[in-house]
This record gives C-alpha cells, structure tokens and sequence, in this order.
C-alpha cells in the first residue's frame, strides 16, 4: 500500500510541475497507461464529437495560426508549442483549458489518452 502512496506522489508531483510541453505529455501518458499516438491526436482535434463544436472550430484547422472564439470572437492564440513556446508550459493552465474545451467539444472530460494523443500530435508539428 505504501508503494501505490509513493508511486501516486511521485505522479502527482510530476503533473504540476510539468514545464514542458514533452513533460506535461509524459505525465499524461503516465495517467493513461499507454503511450500517446500522434494520429489519434490528429484526428481526435480534427473531429465532429457529436456536438455544436469541434476543436477547430475556435482554433482553426491549423494549430500553427491563431483562431477565434466561436462564440465570444475572442483571439486564440497558435495551439502548437513550435508556433506559441508558451503553450502546455504551464500544467494547471493545460489541465483547466483541456477540461473546459473538452466539455465544449465531447459534453464530458477528456481522458489522459486523449489528452496525450492530442498533445503529441501538437509537439510533432513544426
């Protein structure tokens, strides 16, 4: 029982201090048990969910340019680290943002293998 503590800390301590996007990536494969597929990523963001929105519809088909808000025309700055360094720099922020979106996008959370499906499609790109 000791070791599952250790071994949740350890993971749980990983997570927040991620300041990378490759960090925050491995932390989410970490959760998901597996490792991440840049296809699935691809077309998980590219995707109709069943819902009024998909990914693209406030970040563009390209994650290399910005986008807009579908709702509010607010500016949205490149979703891709090799087009924006800040993004997925910041673990609580990527967390908060993949909750939101992906309420909007799927009605429900997204899981850790969606997450890091969708993050190492987005480090691949240059």
């Amino acid at each position: 029982m000791l070791h599952k503590f250790f071994a949740l800390l350890l993971f749980a301590s990983l997570h927040t201090m991620a300041a990378t996007p490759a960090e925050l990536l491995t932390s989410y494969t970490a959760q998901a048990g597996q490792p991440a597929n840049v296809a699935k990523g691809e077309a998980f963001f590219k995707a109709n969910h069943g819902q009024d929105w998909q990914c693209t519809s406030c970040h563009g088909k390209s994650t290399m340019t910005g986008g807009r808000h579908a709702s509010t025309d607010k500016a949205i700055e490149p979703l891709a680290p090799a087009a924006n360094a800040k993004r997925f720099t910041d673990s609580a922020k990527a967390d908060k943002w993949f909750r939101r979106n992906c309420k909007d996008v799927l009605a429900r959370e997204c899981t850790a293998a969606e997450k890091a499906d969708v993050l190492a499609w987005l480090i691949s790109l240059r």
